[in-house]
């Protein structure tokens, strides 16, 4: 039996669904503390038996993840070898649109017009930062209040994200967003927002308390469907260098990835960081703070503990600490600080 289950489900109780999902932190801990049920999840592959990909297989199967661990608990063990093929057959491909607003500042701030490159592309609804509608907020001071809004016309899909700090949100951008001439993505398992069963799985990713994010979904998927990027299946390595060579003249290719290196081992993030430095463009990622050393090392000051935020860096550059699904950014001062 594998020891580490228990603690990989803790700690997904811990720092990432406490204060995001009350139903999954309660889930992951029984689970965490429930052998006799994680037995069966400790048989199956390292990568495979994420928190996310049990939970989402059982959404996705109709399984109730609602009404309380003891029918959770009863209805995975009777549906064990339906979950597990599902899990087995995915891939955690959270598609979250909403983390779009916190890399439009730094889109912002590079040449155009751009070419982007989603690495762990999934649906592909992530390249769309030019169509959506973004609305930035502030808690400094009490309530929720704006700090500013604008993009795609009301009623559009809209993004909001709680700031703090010196967030670049320059005037122009109420004027106009970020050009984007191209689209491409990578991902392992690319899934077809034309097809609904491959919509069903990104809709059974989404938290059950979160129904804002899946009117969010849902939003991007057409969005997406109206303008699909290309999609590329392959190996993020080599794919990404062949992307990258195809970016149309004159156009600035930015390679970006969200919550994507934590699933691979540490050896391979590491071949894919040398290979970002040996490209042309820029490099924007938005991963988990321990994920790659490097931006790692440079970070001005620590994150608050247990919070589950992520680093996003330009060019290995630590800028800001964000929401895991774009709902909050952290800018560091010009100092750093």
């Amino acid at each position: 039996m594998h020891s580490d289950t228990g603690e990989l489900y803790r700690r997904f109780a811990e720092r990432e669904a406490r204060g995001n999902s009350a139903i999954y932190q309660e889930l992951a801990e029984r689970v965490a503390g429930d052998g006799e049920l994680r037995a069966p999840v400790d048989d199956l592959p390292a990568a495979k038996r994420q928190p996310n990909l049990l939970f989402g297989a059982v959404r996705y199967l109709g399984g109730p993840v609602t009404e309380g661990y003891p029918t959770f608990r009863a209805w995975v063990s009777a549906h064990w070898d339906e979950i597990s093929a599902t899990m087995l057959a995915r891939r955690t491909q959270t598609n979250e649109a909403g983390r779009c607003a916190t890399l439009l500042p730094l889109l912002a701030a590079l040449p155009g017009p751009l070419a982007l490159i989603e690495v762990g592309a999934s649906a592909g609804l992530f390249p769309h930062p030019d169509r959506y509608r973004y609305r930035y907020v502030t808690e400094a001071a009490g309530p929720v209040a704006p700090v500013a809004e604008f993009g795609a016309e009301a009623g559009s899909v809209t993004l909001e994200c709680t700031v703090s700090g010196p967030v670049p949100l320059p005037p122009v951008l109420r004027e106009r967003l970020p050009e984007v001439v191209w689209r491409a993505g990578i991902d392992l398992n690319p899934l077809d927002v034309r097809a609904e069963d491959d919509v069903r799985r990104l809709e059974a990713l989404v938290w059950p308390e979160q129904t804002h994010r899946l009117d969010r979904l849902r939003g991007a998927v057409r969005i997406a469907r109206a303008e699909p990027p290309e999609l590329v299946r392959g190996d993020l390595n080599a794919a990404v260098r062949e992307l990258v060579a195809r970016v149309p003249a004159g156009a600035t290719p930015v390679v970006f990835h969200s919550a994507v290196l934590a699933y691979l081992p540490p050896a391979e993030r590491e071949e894919f960081a040398a290979t970002m430095r040996d490209l042309p463009g820029h490099w924007i990622s938005n991963e988990a703070i321990l994920v790659l050393p490097a931006a790692e090392r440079r970070l001005p000051r620590p994150a608050p503990a247990r919070s589950g935020l992520f680093t996003l860096a330009l060019d290995e550059r630590p800028v800001a600490f964000t929401g895991p699904h774009g709902q909050l950014l952290d800018w560091f001062g010009e100092s750093g600080a």
